[in-house]
């Protein structure tokens, strides 16, 4: 399509009002951007608005890709993601390979950094194997700056957008090392280094007791969501009501069983989609960010490719309610 052609098409667009545009990859990109082309021939990414930031409404999660993860990072990103979700973690995730991806990915010139989403995480000790980014037997306030900084290296980059707790020390509740864990990550941020703050693999409580102690609010959680859970409702609620945005991971391998009812199957039949399509429509209109894993290329052009059709409400009830009749 060429330049004259390309602004036909948006001025045709831009008549249709002033929603349009969160549905076309060229949202938010500088006019001589739009008529250059410079968005990716696939890229069907949508937003949500996060203090007056357009933030990506879907996000691809690179756990347990190990030699794969420049590859794979690259092909999401060409297929369409803009938002990499990661963790310094060694014993789960390469995270120094999304940082591979990433550059092999800018180095096109499709898009800029300012262009993409980057979250990443710090995990403690237990969490990680022999190949830890920081000293075990530093304080943690120093592991968590440790870790960031290895972080920025590992993703060859100065900032992120955001920064996640992995987890908390221990269940139930939080405890000193969360409180200092907490605290830390509050400094980043006020350094101006991350934009946001969240916390994974948070029980409701938990979250609870994070909001009522934090000075900076965390802005996300992500959570494993099953649907024999309610798809986490009660801590949606809490993130609702508090301005936490949940994060969604595992929602179709955590739910193979739910996913095998009748229900999924009439909705993929009438709305001409896939189950999986059918899955991160469902989240996204519950209020989720959903990620996927998938390592198929095919599979992240129709997993992203959710947002020109809408479930009815019944249809979204029926969904909450799947394993729980």
């Amino acid at each position: 399509m060429g330049r004259v052609e390309r602004a036909a098409q948006v001025l045709a667009l831009a008549g249709r009002g002033s929603s349009w545009s969160r549905d076309f990859p060229w949202h938010g990109r500088p006019l001589a951007d739009i008529l250059a082309g410079r968005w990716g021939q696939h890229d069907m990414t949508a937003f949500v608005t996060i203090d007056g930031i357009d933030v990506p409404n879907f996000f691809y999660g690179t756990a347990w890709k190990e030699d794969r993860t420049a590859q794979l990072t690259e092909q999401a990103l060409r297929a369409g993601f803009r938002a990499i979700d990661t963790a310094n973690q060694r014993k789960h995730y390469f995270e120094e390979g999304v940082g591979q991806g990433l550059r092999a990915f800018l180095q096109t010139g499709r898009l800029s950094r300012d262009d993409l989403f980057l979250q990443t995480k710090f995990t403690y000790a237990r969490g990680q194997d022999h190949r830890k980014p920081y000293d075990p037997n530093a304080s943690y306030t120093e592991q968590v700056e440790q870790s960031f900084a290895s972080s920025l290296q590992h993703l060859g980059v100065d900032r992120i957008d955001s920064y996640v707790l992995h987890g908390p020390f221990s269940q139930p509740g939080l405890t000193r090392a969360d409180h200092e864990v907490w605290r830390a990550m509050e400094a980043l941020h006020g350094s101006g280094k991350v934009r946001w703050i969240g916390v994974s693999n948070f029980q409701l409580e938990q979250l609870q007791e994070l909001l009522d102690v934090a000075t900076v609010k965390p802005r996300f959680l992500q959570n494993r969501c099953y649907a024999a859970l309610a798809w986490d409702r009660d801590i949606r609620d809490l993130c609702r009501a508090n301005g936490v945005w949940y994060q969604g991971f595992s929602l179709l391998t955590a739910n193979r069983r739910e996913l095998q009812a009748p229900l999924f199957d009439h909705l993929a039949e009438k709305y001409q989609r896939t189950v999986p399509q059918i899955v991160f429509r469902f989240a996204k209109q519950v209020g989720m960010i959903p990620l996927a894993g998938t390592t198929n290329e095919e599979h992240m052009r129709t997993d992203l490719d959710t947002d020109d059709f809408e479930l009815a409400d019944a249809e979204v009830e029926q969904i909450e309610h799947i394993a729980l009749r």
